[in-house]
């Protein structure tokens, strides 16, 4: 049921613990939340609840990666301290603060899911990301290899929420695309398949918090 990553295995330290592949069991439904969360906010946490509440999903992985390959690393605060910011908001015991990505040096998340689904084979994963990635998501690398490999959840975000409707990627996949009224029966649907899921939206960024903070 258990693995660790490569790095910190056999040291008992709270590092270690977030650089393990968290522990699942065959038949869990485990939404895959991952970023830079640079830092990491209230409207990600919203994110990550609205998975839970609408999914239905058991787990929520809150994947803090090394770094976006799409963008700038120039401010990038330690991983060690975004973890930890993470983990300070999530108080769900459901919601698990990961960063097992930089102890495997995933940097792809094509990598990281065809690494979950071959080690897992019995866990049903979606992929969950906030809508403004899905104007975006057709300059990831091998992002059809994703859409193809687990169904994914957009969850509406401030300005977000008609233009990714219309970008590359929505448009290629629109026939796959399930009614949010069934989005709970998402993970246990063969992917392509997708939802874009509307609610509470908190205008709050990582952008902004960076620059209040550097005033």
């Amino acid at each position: 049921m258990n693995d660790a990553a490569g790095a910190g295995e056999g040291r008992q330290t709270p590092e270690a613990d977030w650089l393990r592949v968290p522990p699942s069991a065959p038949g869990m439904r485990i939404a895959l939340y991952g970023g830079s969360f640079n830092p990491a906010h209230r409207a990600h946490l919203a994110v990550a609840e609205t998975a839970l509440k609408r999914l239905g999903v058991d787990r929520v992985w809150w994947m803090v990666t090394p770094g976006n390959p799409l963008k700038t690393h120039d401010g990038l605060a330690p991983l060690a301290k975004r973890v930890a910011a993470a983990k300070a908001l999530a108080h769900d015991p459901r919601i698990v603060v990961t960063a097992f990505e930089a102890a495997r040096h995933y940097t792809y998340t094509a990598d990281t899911v065809a690494f979950l689904k071959a080690r897992r084979p019995g866990v049903r994963f979606v992929f969950l990301m906030g809508a403004d990635n899905l104007a975006g998501l057709h300059r990831w690398e091998r992002w059809r290899f994703i859409a193809g490999l687990l169904p994914i959840a957009f969850v509406d975000r401030p300005g977000a929420t008609f233009a990714p409707l219309s970008a590359r990627a929505a448009i290629a996949l629109a026939r796959w695309r399930v009614p949010e009224a069934e989005a709970a029966s998402l993970p246990d649907r063969r992917p392509p398949a997708w939802v874009f899921l509307h609610g509470p939206r908190d205008p709050i960024s990582s952008t902004a918090l960076r620059g209040a903070a550097s005033r």
